[in-house]
């Protein structure tokens, strides 16, 4: 595992390169270091179509992001050649490589922390016999509030910016936070939920949609501090649930649902941002890596 003082033994660094001197001169390119490990995107829930096609786009993104960046995707549920496996990833990128320095860094396709995901996922790294390290969650982050506030602006469910006299007839006065993964995702969504709250200048309540109850009793909390529309704001990507529950969910809580964030460009920069960090390549303070 990478420290705070560096990335883990045996995983390569890159040295920054001199900038040249100049107002005018073009931003660098990132480029992925010379013999890097992959980058293995760990997407959870049951495959289907929709969800591979979510993955792809969020590892183009990564393309964009990193230059020469070796992607591939892997299933916490998957199985067979159209859906392959965490597991049956890891050991092919294992072998490709040959060599006992880290072949792969996986990245949890997590907004928020999902144990017993978290739990399967690292029994699949285990199981692969593979030299490969898992980053944390994608989540909190700034990055995550901004794309919650855009998915509940495309929703009409807030003003796309409170520095304009945009008006929004059924923009919310609460918002529910809904992520999955119990207390501890409750917990860690409400970092992101100060964060869109501070965003939106209203109250943000998160709750659990794998606790029964959860969802109800954070509409009724809103309601009973004097919130009277309010909105449900999907803190995840997008696999970690079925749509049906997102919809049951709003149901719950007598309210309209914005979607689930899926490829929105932030995603896309996180997993770099997790990727690059193992590798011990400095962050900006909104978290993307520094040339």
């Amino acid at each position: 595992m990478s420290t705070a003082e560096g990335p883990a033994p045996g995983l390569p660094v890159r040295m920054p390169r001199p900038r040249q001197p100049g107002r005018h001169r073009r931003p660098e390119t990132l480029t992925t270091p010379e013999g890097a490990p992959a980058l293995v995107l760990a997407v959870p829930g049951t495959p289907s179509p929709a969800i591979r096609s979510l993955a792809e786009e969020i590892v183009s993104i990564a393309r964009i992001e990193l230059a020469g960046l070796d992607p591939r995707v892997g299933y916490v549920d998957g199985d067979g050649d159209e859906y392959p496996s965490l597991e049956s990833v890891l050991t092919r990128t294992a072998a490709e490589r040959g060599d006992d320095s880290p072949a792969a860094i996986v990245v949890p396709l997590l907004a928020g922390p999902e144990p017993s995901v978290m739990r399967r996922l690292r029994q699949a790294v285990m199981d692969s016999r593979s030299a490969a390290e898992v980053t944390d969650v994608l989540g909190p982050h700034p990055l995550l509030a901004e794309a919650l506030h855009v998915r509940l602006s495309e929703a009409g469910l807030a003003r796309a910016d409170r520095a304009r006299l945009f008006t929004v007839a059924t923009a919310a006065d609460g918002i529910i936070l809904a992520t999955v993964g119990g207390e501890e995702a409750v917990q860690a969504a409400g970092v992101t939920g100060l964060l869109l709250a501070a965003r939106l200048a209203v109250p943000v309540l998160p709750a659990a949609l794998d606790i029964e109850g959860s969802i109800a009793e954070a509409a009724d909390q809103l309601r009973s501090s004097g919130s009277l529309t309010l909105a449900l704001a999907p803190y995840v990507v997008g696999p970690e649930v079925a749509p049906e529950v997102l919809h049951d969910a709003g149901k719950e809580a007598g309210c309209s649902a914005a979607d689930a964030l899926g490829p929105y460009p932030a995603i896309g920069k996180l997993v770099v941002a997790k990727y690059t960090t193992a590798l011990g390549i400095p962050q900006s303070p909104e978290g993307a890596p520094m040339p």
